[in-house]
């Protein structure tokens, strides 16, 4: 079953998104800080409480297996670009033991239904190349590359 997350949830929502972010921290720890901060905990109860943002949870027997952090964004148009909106996927987060047990699909799943019905079109969402499983899982529920982020490091003597 996925829901939207209540105030109730924010630390097993937090318990996920600290799984997640030690990820990000063993695969970059040039980039992502060690430890799940007070700044990263009390960033749940911005998106659980902002106007256009919101928080899923997938629940297996009352315990919230997996989340979702997403934003509902609406640009205007600009020299540049069109008009657009989109649902966002900010974070997503299964607990390790739940993965591969289609939790992730689930969220998708309510996503999309969810995007539909605020009269959004497309799902984005951004992804470090790093994480591979999270890029098989994307591909498989049909996400496709859009555009690719470069980074070059300078090296002394450059």
């Amino acid at each position: 079953m996925v829901r939207f997350a209540e105030e109730k949830d924010l630390n097993r929502v937090n318990e996920l998104r600290k799984q997640v972010n030690q990820i990000h921290v063993d695969a970059r720890p040039d980039v992502f800080k060690a430890g799940f901060c007070k700044e990263l905990q009390d960033f749940a109860r911005v998106l659980l409480t902002g106007e256009n943002s919101d928080i899923l949870v997938a629940e297996r027997e009352g315990i919230i297996c997996g989340i979702a952090c997403v934003d509902y964004v609406r640009k205007p148009e600009t020299p540049y670009g069109v008009a657009r909106g989109f649902y966002h996927v900010q974070e997503i987060a299964v607990d390790k033991s739940f993965r591969r047990q289609g939790v992730a699909k689930e969220l998708f799943e309510f996503m999309k239904e969810d995007a539909k019905k605020k009269m959004l079109d497309k799902i984005e969402l951004d992804v470090w190349s790093f994480n591979e499983s999270a890029i098989e899982f994307y591909e498989s529920v049909g996400f496709h590359e859009t555009r690719k982020w470069m980074e070059y490091h300078i090296k002394k003597g450059d």
